[in-house]
């Protein structure tokens, strides 16, 4: 690290952007408390302890059953040779920014009272199977599917980084299936497992869509969603302030029990080639698991595509509303990823040009800060905020929910350009040093051409974040002003389940393209400027 240019501009620059995010998070969580002192004494009928308790009980099964399937998917994939392997990695990589309400969807339109499973029973035995996707069931269902899925690309890239020698050593010994999960595998996997539990548990915790299409009634309600309700369909701010406290105070304990733990790596690239072959009954039991695992992820996702563009995408397409709705979604997702881009690279240069460790530290929190304020909880504090100041939340809508989207997607942001701009510190800076190149003059020659990949990953994710988002927008949606997922939901409430299937198809295609075209785009630009 004594290698590192002297860069006082671009410290300087992180140590601005931190406070102002700093800043920005006090004002919000000021909002909030001073809303809840301002009430003291007016009733409130909302049940928290119920809540806190709903919530924390889906929150920890998912988090139980979606490490059980990513562990023995990973497994799977790890073993397992056949055409197309990378394809279903791929597959399962993007459940990161698949939108948990077009998920929530295509379980409907499969498991529903008017589901495929439902329909074909009824023509083949002449009675239905019932309704598992309402309810708690269908809520742990499409978590499972997406945060399994994510559990999975984790747990496969440890098995993947297990060494070659190992590997061979095992393979000399003649280690049976289980014999090597034990000894090489688990090993690997086991250092991840509580910090990825952490995380699932806190995206369960504060997910919203899902539980808001699926929940069922009050029975299944969550935190995130009584927040919703108490705030758009009661008014109850009251109410609402002390739910989001009390989701903050939870979420903060689990923030502050993870920091101690590994940190979690990230992987979207491709998964390395299968070296070992277990005995025939582990690759039977392996391919079942591959097959049940990707007909789970992939059926819900192809039912909201065959309805979505056979039934109501001509109807959809007719409506202003529609053309209104895509060219907001878009544009406020091009802006936060631009945003989220500036608010990353300023922070993780500053943070890369440091050799002081409490400085670095205190550089990298405020990225983070949504963890302790999940997004119905950043609304409902924004929401607060432009009361207070006289603002009408229509006139603060755009810019709150551009904000608030890249605030969400900073940590993401931070983790994919973060470890590869400190890695360039250390390992060109000498050589920066020695040309004497200026700060700029070091991101265009030196720092960009090797970020193009990572650039465009991050882009993709914060633009696909935002773009799916129901969270921030459920508080700030007017009829003059709504994305497509708000306008999804409403045709839902509305009973237009067409409508709903053609916008939930429409948002499936616009996330995937952007998350497999975005790193290839920027990543082709970068080495054109090498």
């Amino acid at each position: 690290m004594l290698t590192l240019p002297n860069r006082p501009a671009r410290i300087a620059t992180a140590i601005a952007l931190a406070l102002a995010i700093v800043s920005l998070i006090a004002l919000v969580l000021w909002a909030i408390l001073a809303a809840a002192t301002g009430s003291e004494g007016t009733a409130s009928r909302i049940d928290i302890p119920h809540l806190l308790r709903m919530t924390s009980i889906q929150a920890g099964l998912t988090t139980l059953l979606s490490i059980s399937v990513g562990m023995a998917l990973a497994w799977a994939l790890n073993r397992l040779r056949f055409p197309g392997r990378d394809l279903v990695v791929g597959l399962f990589a993007s459940a990161i920014v698949t939108p948990g309400m077009v998920v929530a969807f295509g379980l409907l339109a499969v498991w529903g009272r008017n589901g495929w499973i439902n329909q074909t029973s009824l023509a083949l035995f002449g009675f239905p199977l019932g309704n598992p996707a309402f309810g708690l069931s269908g809520i742990l269902l499409a978590h499972v599917i997406l945060d399994g899925a994510f559990a999975a690309r984790i747990m496969l890239a440890r098995l993947d980084a297990i060494p070659v020698g190992k590997l061979k050593t095992g393979q000399s010994l003649a280690l049976t299936g289980w014999q090597r999960f034990t000894i090489l595998d688990w090993p690997a996997m086991r250092s991840t497992v509580p910090g990825l539990a952490a995380i699932i548990f806190l995206l369960a915790f504060t997910s919203f869509p899902i539980v808001l299409l699926l929940g069922g009634g009050p029975a299944n309600q969550t935190l995130e969603v009584a927040i919703y309700s108490a705030v758009r369909l009661d008014f109850d701010l009251v109410g609402a302030v002390r739910l989001a406290l009390t989701q903050i105070a939870v979420c903060s304990g689990v923030i502050l029990m993870a920091a101690a733990l590994t940190p979690i790596p990230t992987s979207f690239g491709p998964s390395a080639a299968p070296s070992w072959r277990d005995g025939t009954t582990a690759r039977w039991l392996q391919a079942i698991v591959l097959l049940i695992c990707t007909i789970g992820f992939v059926l819900p996702l192809a039912a909201v595509l065959s309805d979505g563009l056979t039934t109501g995408l001509g109807r959809v397409l007719t409506q202003p509303a529609f053309w209104w709705a895509t060219l907001s979604s878009f544009t406020i997702g091009i802006a936060s990823a631009v945003l989220t881009l500036g608010l990353a690279l300023g922070l993780a240069l500053g943070r890369a040009a440091t050799a002081n460790g409490l400085m670095r530290t205190l550089l990298g929190m405020p990225a983070f800060a949504y963890l302790a304020v999940p997004a119905i909880v950043l609304s409902l504090g924004f929401f607060l905020l432009v009361r207070s100041l006289g603002i009408a939340p229509a006139t603060a809508a755009p810019a709150v929910v551009i904000l608030a989207n890249s605030l969400l997607a900073l940590p993401f942001a931070m983790a994919t350009l973060g470890p590869p701009l400190e890695a360039i510190a250390r390992t060109r800076g000498k050589l920066v040093r020695t040309l004497g190149l200026s700060g700029w003059r070091q991101f265009i020659a030196v720092e960009y051409p090797l970020l193009g990949k990572d650039i465009g990953v991050m882009l993709a994710l914060s633009f696909c974040f935002s773009l799916g988002d129901l969270g921030v927008i459920a508080l700030f949606g007017t009829q003059d002003f709504q994305t497509l997922p708000l306008m999804m939901f409403r045709a839902l409430g509305a009973y237009r389940s067409n409508d709903a299937a053609a916008i939930a198809a429409i948002l499936l295609i616009g996330t995937i393209v952007a998350f497999v075209g975005l790193p290839k785009l920027f990543e082709r630009i970068a080495n054109a400027a090498r």
